[in-house]
Protein backbone atom coordinates (compact mmCIF):
# COMPACT_ATOMS: atom_id res chain seq x y z
CA UNK A 1 0.00 0.00 0.00
CA UNK A 2 1.45 3.46 -1.13
CA UNK A 3 1.83 6.07 1.22
CA UNK A 4 -0.12 8.69 0.93
CA UNK A 5 2.00 11.03 2.27
CA UNK A 6 4.90 9.60 0.08
CA UNK A 7 5.62 12.65 -2.51
CA UNK A 8 8.72 11.57 -5.00
CA UNK A 9 12.04 13.81 -5.60
CA UNK A 10 11.88 13.65 -9.13
CA UNK A 11 7.94 14.44 -10.79
CA UNK A 12 7.43 11.73 -13.21
CA UNK A 13 7.46 12.68 -17.09
CA UNK A 14 3.87 13.11 -18.29
CA UNK A 15 2.62 10.22 -20.36
CA UNK A 16 2.33 12.17 -23.42
CA UNK A 17 5.73 13.31 -23.33
CA UNK A 18 7.45 9.88 -22.76
CA UNK A 19 5.17 8.60 -25.82
CA UNK A 20 6.59 11.13 -28.20
CA UNK A 21 10.35 10.24 -27.27
CA UNK A 22 9.80 6.70 -26.79
CA UNK A 23 8.52 7.26 -30.99
CA UNK A 24 11.27 9.93 -32.16
CA UNK A 25 14.34 7.57 -30.02
CA UNK A 26 12.36 4.25 -30.89
CA UNK A 27 12.93 5.04 -34.88
CA UNK A 28 16.19 6.41 -34.40
CA UNK A 29 17.35 3.72 -32.83
CA UNK A 30 16.07 0.88 -35.97
CA UNK A 31 17.98 3.69 -38.02
CA UNK A 32 20.98 3.87 -36.63
CA UNK A 33 21.52 0.12 -35.88
CA UNK A 34 20.55 -0.70 -39.48
CA UNK A 35 23.06 1.19 -40.67
CA UNK A 36 25.68 0.33 -38.68
CA UNK A 37 24.90 -3.20 -40.13
CA UNK A 38 23.20 -4.80 -36.88
CA UNK A 39 19.85 -5.54 -38.25
CA UNK A 40 18.42 -5.98 -41.52
CA UNK A 41 21.36 -6.63 -43.62
CA UNK A 42 22.74 -4.97 -46.85
CA UNK A 43 19.98 -3.20 -47.87
CA UNK A 44 18.93 -1.91 -44.31
CA UNK A 45 21.41 0.63 -45.08
CA UNK A 46 18.84 2.30 -47.54
CA UNK A 47 15.78 2.50 -44.76
CA UNK A 48 16.78 6.11 -43.71
CA UNK A 49 16.97 7.75 -47.50
CA UNK A 50 13.61 5.66 -48.16
CA UNK A 51 11.82 6.98 -44.90
CA UNK A 52 12.58 10.67 -46.24
CA UNK A 53 11.34 9.91 -49.16
CA UNK A 54 7.96 8.59 -48.31
CA UNK A 55 7.42 10.71 -44.49
CA UNK A 56 9.90 13.80 -45.35
CA UNK A 57 8.02 16.83 -46.11
CA UNK A 58 8.78 18.40 -49.74
CA UNK A 59 8.21 21.81 -50.15
CA UNK A 60 8.10 21.37 -53.96
CA UNK A 61 5.56 18.50 -53.43
CA UNK A 62 3.34 21.25 -51.33
CA UNK A 63 3.93 24.01 -53.67
CA UNK A 64 2.03 21.89 -56.42
CA UNK A 65 -0.77 20.65 -54.35
CA UNK A 66 -1.44 24.60 -53.81
CA UNK A 67 -1.27 25.16 -57.38
CA UNK A 68 -3.36 22.33 -58.22
CA UNK A 69 -5.36 21.98 -55.39
CA UNK A 70 -5.41 18.89 -54.80
CA UNK A 71 -4.22 17.77 -51.57
CA UNK A 72 -3.73 13.79 -51.53
CA UNK A 73 -3.97 12.50 -48.02
CA UNK A 74 -0.65 10.68 -48.42
CA UNK A 75 1.39 14.09 -49.25
CA UNK A 76 -0.65 16.07 -46.98
CA UNK A 77 0.27 13.68 -43.88
CA UNK A 78 4.13 14.41 -44.79
CA UNK A 79 3.05 17.56 -42.51
CA UNK A 80 2.74 15.60 -39.32
CA UNK A 81 5.47 12.50 -40.55
CA UNK A 82 8.36 14.34 -41.00
CA UNK A 83 9.34 15.48 -37.59
CA UNK A 84 9.66 11.44 -37.14
CA UNK A 85 12.63 11.23 -39.23
CA UNK A 86 16.01 12.98 -38.36
CA UNK A 87 19.23 12.94 -40.45
CA UNK A 88 21.27 11.19 -38.42
CA UNK A 89 21.49 10.17 -34.62
CA UNK A 90 22.99 13.30 -33.48
CA UNK A 91 21.06 15.37 -35.20
CA UNK A 92 17.75 13.14 -33.43
CA UNK A 93 19.40 12.86 -30.13
CA UNK A 94 19.10 16.98 -29.10
CA UNK A 95 15.65 16.97 -30.53
CA UNK A 96 14.68 14.54 -28.17
CA UNK A 97 16.53 15.66 -25.00
CA UNK A 98 14.36 19.20 -26.04
CA UNK A 99 11.61 17.02 -26.09
CA UNK A 100 11.93 15.92 -22.38
CA UNK A 101 13.36 18.91 -20.65
CA UNK A 102 10.78 21.73 -22.41
CA UNK A 103 8.26 19.50 -23.19
CA UNK A 104 7.46 18.24 -19.01
CA UNK A 105 7.45 21.94 -18.43
CA UNK A 106 5.00 22.62 -21.14
CA UNK A 107 3.30 19.73 -20.00
CA UNK A 108 3.01 20.29 -16.07
CA UNK A 109 2.26 24.19 -16.74
CA UNK A 110 -0.76 23.99 -19.33
CA UNK A 111 -1.42 20.04 -19.50
CA UNK A 112 -1.05 17.16 -21.74
CA UNK A 113 -3.27 17.96 -24.61
CA UNK A 114 -2.18 21.93 -24.75
CA UNK A 115 1.67 20.42 -24.78
CA UNK A 116 0.17 18.00 -27.78
CA UNK A 117 -1.42 20.68 -29.48
CA UNK A 118 1.72 23.18 -29.70
CA UNK A 119 4.18 20.14 -30.56
CA UNK A 120 2.17 19.12 -33.61
CA UNK A 121 0.42 22.57 -34.52
CA UNK A 122 4.04 24.08 -34.39
CA UNK A 123 5.35 21.12 -36.31
CA UNK A 124 2.58 22.01 -39.54
CA UNK A 125 2.91 25.45 -39.52
CA UNK A 126 6.48 25.71 -39.31
CA UNK A 127 6.36 23.33 -42.65
CA UNK A 128 3.73 24.75 -44.47
CA UNK A 129 4.89 28.68 -44.23
CA UNK A 130 8.23 27.13 -45.33
CA UNK A 131 7.34 25.87 -48.21
CA UNK A 132 5.06 28.92 -49.07
CA UNK A 133 7.63 31.32 -48.64
CA UNK A 134 10.62 29.54 -49.67
CA UNK A 135 11.05 27.77 -52.84
CA UNK A 136 13.87 25.61 -51.21
CA UNK A 137 14.23 21.63 -53.05
CA UNK A 138 15.98 20.54 -50.07
CA UNK A 139 13.24 18.48 -47.67
CA UNK A 140 12.24 19.11 -44.53
CA UNK A 141 13.04 16.33 -41.93
CA UNK A 142 13.22 16.53 -37.96
CA UNK A 143 11.41 17.47 -35.06
CA UNK A 144 12.82 20.49 -34.49
CA UNK A 145 10.04 23.05 -35.84
CA UNK A 146 7.94 21.50 -33.81
CA UNK A 147 10.25 21.18 -30.41
CA UNK A 148 11.12 25.31 -31.18
CA UNK A 149 6.98 25.25 -30.79
CA UNK A 150 7.90 24.16 -27.40
CA UNK A 151 10.49 26.32 -26.67
CA UNK A 152 7.69 29.16 -27.65
CA UNK A 153 5.77 27.34 -24.45
CA UNK A 154 8.85 27.46 -22.57
CA UNK A 155 9.51 31.65 -23.52
CA UNK A 156 5.13 32.05 -22.47
CA UNK A 157 5.55 30.46 -18.85
CA UNK A 158 9.21 32.43 -18.54
CA UNK A 159 7.38 35.28 -19.77
CA UNK A 160 4.85 35.46 -17.82
CA UNK A 161 6.70 34.70 -14.37
CA UNK A 162 8.80 37.40 -15.09
CA UNK A 163 5.62 39.57 -15.48
CA UNK A 164 4.37 38.33 -12.11
CA UNK A 165 7.62 38.93 -10.64
CA UNK A 166 8.07 42.36 -11.86
CA UNK A 167 10.79 41.90 -13.66
CA UNK A 168 11.90 42.65 -17.19
CA UNK A 169 10.47 40.22 -19.67
CA UNK A 170 12.38 40.14 -22.47
CA UNK A 171 14.58 37.91 -20.15
CA UNK A 172 12.09 35.05 -21.26
CA UNK A 173 13.38 35.17 -24.93
CA UNK A 174 17.01 34.40 -23.70
CA UNK A 175 16.94 30.92 -24.97
CA UNK A 176 15.71 31.60 -28.53
CA UNK A 177 18.09 34.40 -29.02
CA UNK A 178 20.89 31.96 -28.06
CA UNK A 179 19.99 29.29 -30.44
CA UNK A 180 19.39 31.58 -33.28
CA UNK A 181 22.92 32.76 -32.47
CA UNK A 182 24.17 29.72 -32.98
CA UNK A 183 22.33 29.28 -35.89
CA UNK A 184 23.28 32.60 -37.51
CA UNK A 185 27.58 31.51 -36.24
CA UNK A 186 27.06 28.25 -37.69
CA UNK A 187 25.69 29.79 -40.86
CA UNK A 188 29.12 31.93 -41.56
CA UNK A 189 31.09 28.80 -41.68
CA UNK A 190 29.16 26.18 -42.75
CA UNK A 191 26.16 25.80 -45.24
CA UNK A 192 23.03 25.92 -42.68
CA UNK A 193 20.51 25.85 -45.19
CA UNK A 194 16.95 27.30 -44.59
CA UNK A 195 15.27 24.83 -42.19
CA UNK A 196 16.02 27.68 -39.68
CA UNK A 197 12.81 29.41 -40.52
CA UNK A 198 10.57 26.23 -40.34
CA UNK A 199 12.01 26.31 -36.57
CA UNK A 200 11.57 30.41 -35.97
CA UNK A 201 8.19 29.54 -37.45
CA UNK A 202 7.28 27.01 -35.14
CA UNK A 203 8.69 29.16 -32.23
CA UNK A 204 6.29 31.81 -32.98
CA UNK A 205 3.40 29.46 -33.58
CA UNK A 206 4.24 27.98 -29.63
CA UNK A 207 4.57 30.99 -28.14
CA UNK A 208 1.46 32.32 -29.74
CA UNK A 209 -0.96 29.35 -29.24
CA UNK A 210 -0.11 29.90 -24.94
CA UNK A 211 -2.66 32.45 -25.13
CA UNK A 212 -5.42 30.15 -25.95
CA UNK A 213 -3.94 27.23 -23.90
CA UNK A 214 -2.12 28.60 -20.57
CA UNK A 215 -4.70 28.71 -17.90
CA UNK A 216 -6.60 31.68 -17.72
CA UNK A 217 -4.98 33.57 -21.00
CA UNK A 218 -7.93 32.50 -23.33
CA UNK A 219 -10.56 34.45 -20.54
CA UNK A 220 -8.47 37.18 -20.72
CA UNK A 221 -8.45 37.27 -24.42
CA UNK A 222 -11.85 37.12 -24.38
CA UNK A 223 -12.41 40.08 -22.19
CA UNK A 224 -9.94 42.61 -24.08
CA UNK A 225 -11.96 41.81 -27.26
CA UNK A 226 -15.71 41.92 -25.52
CA UNK A 227 -13.65 45.42 -23.55
CA UNK A 228 -12.94 46.56 -27.10
CA UNK A 229 -15.89 46.35 -29.27
CA UNK A 230 -18.13 47.59 -25.87
CA UNK A 231 -15.31 51.05 -26.32
CA UNK A 232 -13.83 52.49 -23.11
CA UNK A 233 -16.19 52.69 -20.11
CA UNK A 234 -17.12 55.67 -19.49
CA UNK A 235 -15.39 58.24 -17.07
CA UNK A 236 -16.67 58.49 -12.63
CA UNK A 237 -18.30 61.59 -12.13
CA UNK A 238 -15.50 64.28 -11.67
CA UNK A 239 -12.52 62.16 -12.39
CA UNK A 240 -12.39 63.26 -16.51
CA UNK A 241 -12.73 66.56 -15.38
CA UNK A 242 -9.52 66.49 -13.46
CA UNK A 243 -7.54 65.89 -17.06
CA UNK A 244 -9.04 68.81 -18.98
Amino acid sequence: MEDPDFHPPVNPMPATVTLLFLALAGIEIVLSLAEAGIIGGPAAVGWRLALIRDYGFSGDVFDWMVANMQFPLRELSRVVSYSFIHLGFTHAIFACVLLLALGKMVAEAMGQVAFLAIFFVSGIFGAVVYALVLNDPVWLVGAYPSVYGLIGGYSFVMWRKLAGQGEQQYRAFSLIAVLMGLQLIWGVFFDAGTQWLAELLGFVCGFALCFIFAPGEWSKLRGRIQGAERGPAPCPPGFCAIWK
